[in-house]
């Protein structure tokens, strides 16, 4: 799972996730990619899952880039822990997704093939996507 080497603030606010992407909103790597039309948070797990499933679907073949990074602690009490006793412990990280922002970019790999990777890609995170073209000039 991906996580920060090191972090300049242990535990963070919480944030808002309004408005849409100003960076990473385009397809730089492959010629297939998939967008966000949501925000939220997607946890390093559904990344990693999403990532598999890629993989596996197209078994070797291709180049998948990430093009997001879970680099915002999210901290978590203990069950049954009395309120009071401040913030608990950074129990996982999350990249905060907003509308517009490229997910995942695919390359080597035919239309189809691409689509399904990354439909099956969809299936594992917490917002809407669409899947994408670079249109050829």
């Amino acid at each position: 799972m991906l996580i920060p080497k090191k972090l300049k603030h242990r535990k963070a606010h919480r944030g808002h996730t309004k408005g849409k992407a100003t960076a990473g909103n385009y397809l730089s790597f492959g010629q297939y990619g998939l967008r966000a039309l949501s925000n939220g948070w997607v946890t390093s797990r559904q990344i990693e899952a999403a990532r598999r499933a890629m993989t596996r679907y197209v078994q070797r073949g291709g180049k998948i880039w990430i093009r997001i990074f879970p680099d915002k602690p999210i901290t978590m009490k203990g069950n049954e822990i009395p309120m009071g006793g401040g913030k608990g412990a950074v129990d996982h990280f999350v990249a905060i997704v907003k509308k517009g922002r490229m997910l995942f970019e695919i390359d080597g790999v035919t239309p189809p093939q691409a689509r399904e990777a990354m439909r099956l890609a969809s299936h594992k995170l917490p917002v809407e996507t669409r899947f994408e073209e670079r249109k050829s000039v």
